[in-house]
C-alpha cells in the first residue's frame, strides 16, 4: 500500500514542478513582448545645450524616470529617479556606461534587459526635449 501511495506522491510533484516552470515560462514570455517595441534614435550631444533634462518610459512592465545633466555637450550626471522594475535593479548600472561612453550605444545588462532598454529609452527622451 505504501508504494502505490509513493508513487502518487511523485506523480503530484511533479506535475507540481512543471506548473511552476510553466507559470514562469510564461512570465518570461510576456517580458520579451515588451522589448521590440523599445527603439532607440540616435541623440547628437553636440546640440544639446547645458542643463538638466527629465525623460520617462512608460512600458507595460518597466517604468522609468530620469534626470540627464548636460554640461559642455556631455553627459555629466544621471539621476534615476523612479524605476518600477520586477527583477531589474541591476540595470541601473547601465547609467556609468552611457556616461562613461557619452552614448546610448551600450550593451545592456544580463539578466535584466528590459529595465536596460527602458532606462536607455528615458535617457533619450531626455536628450531628445
Amino acid at each position: 500500500m505504501k508504494r502505490p501511495l509513493k508513487i502518487l506522491g511523485i506523480v503530484f510533484l511533479s506535475i507540481f514542478i512543471l506548473m511552476i516552470g510553466a507559470v514562469f515560462a510564461i512570465r518570461a514570455m510576456g517580458m520579451q513582448e515588451e522589448l521590440p517595441v523599445i527603439q532607440m534614435d540616435k541623440v547628437e550631444l553636440n546640440k544639446i545645450a547645458d542643463g538638466s533634462y527629465t525623460g520617462e518610459y512608460l512600458g507595460k512592465l518597466v517604468k522609468v524616470v530620469v534626470e540627464v545633466t548636460v554640461k559642455d555637450n556631455k553627459i555629466v550626471d544621471i539621476v534615476i529617479m523612479k524605476h518600477d522594475n520586477g527583477l531589474g535593479k541591476k540595470a541601473e548600472k547601465i547609467v556609468d556606461q552611457i556616461i562613461k561612453r557619452q552614448s546610448l550605444d551600450v550593451e545592456v545588462v544580463s539578466g535584466a534587459t528590459s529595465s536596460s532598454k527602458a532606462i536607455l529609452k528615458a535617457v533619450e527622451v531626455a536628450l531628445s526635449k
